[in-house]
């Protein structure tokens, strides 16, 4: 049975380094769907309740997870426009869930949004109307991501907590290993 993963939280805290590097320590078999390739870069629609991309995001994570995929979706994924659609998918999952929150906070976030390549596409002002403190889903189970763990020590806890049957002996794969 698939496992379903969801990585939420403020925008800058690693979910999608996290999420994809899950993906290359685990090899093929996981579709990771991200909030902003769709919301953005497919749809290029605001960030709205009953805007597309929510149902979009579950019926691709739904469709994924039929199909035998272990899904990691990832994304602010903030508890008032995406709770209803995420809690419908959990719900109606039969296989493990995890979910996990990554709680930074906001000077953190402005701090590592410093440091990205593109960090002149948006700016503290956008990363302020976008940040919810403690957006927890109110869901049993749900992980909390401290601020204080390594990328390295995310992915080993994710992998160890949610895919155990997936992890490759010696896990991390060489910098220069792809698995195509």
């Amino acid at each position: 049975m698939p496992s379903l993963i969801v990585l939420r939280g403020p925008s800058c805290s690693g979910k999608t380094t996290t999420a994809l590097a899950i993906r290359q320590a685990v090899g093929r078999g996981v579709a990771v769907v991200q909030q902003d390739v769709i919301r953005r870069e497919l749809l290029r629609e605001r960030d709205e309740p009953g805007a597309l991309n929510i149902d979009l995001i579950a019926m691709i994570v739904t469709r994924c997870l039929a199909a035998g995929y272990d899904v990691i979706l990832e994304g602010i994924l903030d508890a008032s426009r995406y709770g209803a659609a995420l809690r419908s998918v959990i719900a109606v999952h039969p296989g493990p869930v995890h979910v996990y929150y990554f709680a930074l906070s906001l000077e953190e976030t402005l701090r590592r949004h410093a440091t990205k390549p593109d960090a002149t596409s948006y700016g503290a002002r956008e990363l302020t109307d976008w940040y919810a403190p403690n957006d927890l889903l109110d869901i049993p189970h749900e992980k909390i991501i401290s601020v204080d763990e390594s990328q390295d020590e995310t992915v080993a806890r994710i992998i160890a907590e949610a895919l155990p049957a997936r992890r490759r002996p010696g896990s991390a794969p060489h910098p220069d290993q792809h698995d195509s």
